[in-house]
């Protein structure tokens, strides 16, 4: 632990400014409000885009197939590129990047105009297998920006308001979709999705402040070297390892949400609105977390660790008793709980990791952590297809549960560095 004497201590508690509240954050740091923006509505525009697909390709195929893969494209893409990604945002101008990515992402989803029978669902699948290459660059260049678009003090509400952002977007976007799928045309919906990513893209471009640290361009290394270099610095410092394995223990338990529909038909006895109800309790809980995680984190990082064991085992134990009841009202309160869990797990984790690593290697483990919670998320879901396999959806979910409440008294044995983490944050 730092040492020092209690009068510098307490000159330094006086001179610290005082964290910001959401609302005044946002309407002071105008760069911090663009990017906050821009991730909001072009959240909203994949959501938009994707429940009516998914109906699409149903609809044209007859079969689920189509609309499984690409839900996987869009989970093994992002896998497969977020470490090189990490390359590139460190060494990149972050704000030319998120522009870049948002512009792309346009063009892919213009695509989508294009699938119109069976022979063309293909196409679906390019696109949103480009979109998720466009968003493993785009979620980490994001996130390494922030800390250089607030001061650190403030850091920790605007990761939880990004964090909600997912949350907001996924309980009302997707509702929005189905709805104005039904009132003007799914290909209406892919148009929309098209405009928010161009506006997503003009707001980041008004961007002022440097969204890194910008020094004269260093000797390109190879790609394989840059990797190293960041696999030896979580090595001299034990904490980011932990931190880059903690949002893996929810992840693992994501996959339960593939069983909602089964679950929905045997057990809840609810049509397609009441799985609608289930998915959209995911959001409302993704929504408290961040918020409940800053107020019970704030001016108190060495609680990190603690509070990560305890999200996760509220994602599990949530989970756990979403299983076993069969009174549809509760199921939705315990699914809001569990994501109430998750998405605490994911802020705090996120805060931490910005807070403990340089400019110049951030983009980097934030790759790194996109690529392990993606990995898990990927794996929870084949997991939860196996499981059906040889027994039923609740019995599946009470094991997908225990996987999680299991890797959660994991990591916490695993995690005492994080004990320290006030004492060597990086400067």
């Amino acid at each position: 632990m730092l040492t020092g004497s209690s009068s510098t201590q307490d000159t330094t508690a006086h001179t610290s400014p005082a964290p910001r509240t959401a609302v005044q954050l946002l309407r002071q740091e105008a760069d911090f409000r663009r990017v906050y923006l821009s991730q909001l509505v072009s959240l909203g525009g994949d959501w938009f885009a994707m429940i009516p697909l998914l109906a699409l390709l149903q609809e044209l195929t007859g079969a689920p197939l189509w609309g499984a893969l690409v839900l996987a494209a869009d989970t093994l893409v992002i896998a497969a590129l977020s470490p090189y990604a990490g390359v590139i945002v460190d060494r990149v101008d972050r704000r030319r990047l998120m522009i870049l990515c948002d512009l792309l992402s346009a063009a892919f989803i213009a695509t989508l105009l294009l699938v119109r029978d069976e022979s063309t669902a293909w196409i679906a699948l390019i696109a949103l297998g480009g979109v998720a290459g466009v968003k493993a660059f785009y979620g980490p260049a994001a996130s390494a920006a922030l800390p250089n678009l607030v001061p650190k003090q403030d850091l920790l509400t605007a990761n939880a308001l990004n964090g909600g952002v997912w949350g907001v977007m996924l309980a009302v976007g997707a509702s929005l979709g189905a709805l104005l799928a039904s009132a003007v045309g799914t290909y209406w919906c892919f148009a929309l999705d098209v405009v928010t990513f161009c506006l997503s893209a003009a707001l980041v471009q008004r961007v002022q402040k440097p969204c890194g640290d910008h020094r004269p361009a260093r000797a390109r290394s190879r790609v394989r070297d840059d990797l190293r270099e960041t696999a030896e610095f979580a090595r001299t410092d034990r904490r980011i390892i932990a931190l880059v394995l903690a949002k893996p223990g929810t992840a693992l338990g994501n996959g339960v949400l593939a069983l909602f529909p089964a679950l929905g038909a045997a057990v809840f006895h609810v049509g397609a609105v009441g799985v609608g109800l289930l998915y959209a309790a995911r959001g409302v809980g993704a929504l408290i977390g961040p918020v409940l995680g800053r107020r019970l984190l704030s001016g108190r990082e060495d609680r990190i660790r603690l509070l990560v064991l305890a999200s996760t085992l509220t994602f599990g134990l949530a989970y756990a008793g979403f299983s076993a009841v069969t009174w549809f009202p509760l199921a939705v309160l315990l699914v809001v709980t569990a994501h109430i869990g998750g998405s605490m797990n994911s802020t705090l984790s996120s805060f931490a990791l910005q807070s403990a690593t340089p400019d110049r290697i951030r983009g980097r483990v934030l790759s790194a952590d996109f690529m392990f919670s993606t990995l898990s998320l990927g794996a929870s879901q084949l997991v939860a297809g196996g499981l059906t396999l040889t027994m039923n959806a609740q019995h599946a979910a009470l094991c997908i549960a225990a996987i999680v409440i299991t890797y959660g008294v994991l990591w916490w044995t695993l995690a005492d560095s994080l004990r320290q983490t006030n004492s060597s944050s990086a400067k």
